[in-house]
């Protein structure tokens, strides 16, 4: 099986808009998705987000959504917005490969921070962040990865940090009983 990852096109937007129908049933809001594929076509082209896609075959399995953001206090920053690999193609390793992939953008673009928010009882996706590294810690709500796992993996001695933050029910709160160290 040959994985190509790439950055996405708007031609990929149907399917992308399909993979997070399919992550909003996932996470049980099969109805939260209001935005329309028109919609997506329209921001796309205004450059509101950036898409980098997992294909097989040359059919699209998985996807990144991101845009650039700004931290107060670091600088510029990405913010993940979705990351989705259909069911049937997980763990084959195509989503260390699409972060591998965003990881190198994050570094070619100078960005000082990396965000995202996965939900605290998505237990397949808090693995996959922690076996990325051991150094997965959870501070206040906020998960970070890092500044060695960075630096050793993409040879960068930008200081880079990448946050996941823990969402439940869409709302940021602290979290209680959810321990990411063993």
């Amino acid at each position: 099986m040959n994985i190509h990852i790439r950055h996405g096109k708007s031609s990929d937007l149907p399917k992308i808009h399909e993979l997070v129908h399919t992550l909003a049933i996932y996470e049980n809001e099969p109805n939260a998705v209001t935005a329309t594929l028109e919609d997506y076509y329209r921001d796309y082209n205004d450059g509101l987000f950036k898409i980098i896609v997992a294909e097989i075959d040359a059919d699209v399995k998985g996807m990144m959504l991101y845009y650039t953001a700004y931290s107060t206090w670091k600088g510029k920053m990405i913010h993940l917005e979705d990351f989705v690999i259909e069911k049937n193609y997980r763990k084959l390793g195509i989503g260390q490969q699409l972060m591998n992939f965003l990881l190198q953008l994050v570094k070619q673009d100078n960005a000082k921070l990396v965000k995202w928010q996965v939900l605290d009882w998505n237990t397949p996706a808090i693995k996959f962040y922690k076996k990325m590294t051991q150094s997965l810690k959870k501070t206040g709500g906020i998960v970070r990865f890092s500044h060695k796992y960075i630096k050793k993996k993409y040879n960068t001695e930008k200081s880079m940090k990448i946050i996941c933050t823990l969402q439940n029910n869409y709302i940021l709160l602290p979290h209680r009983n959810l321990n990411l160290r063993k």
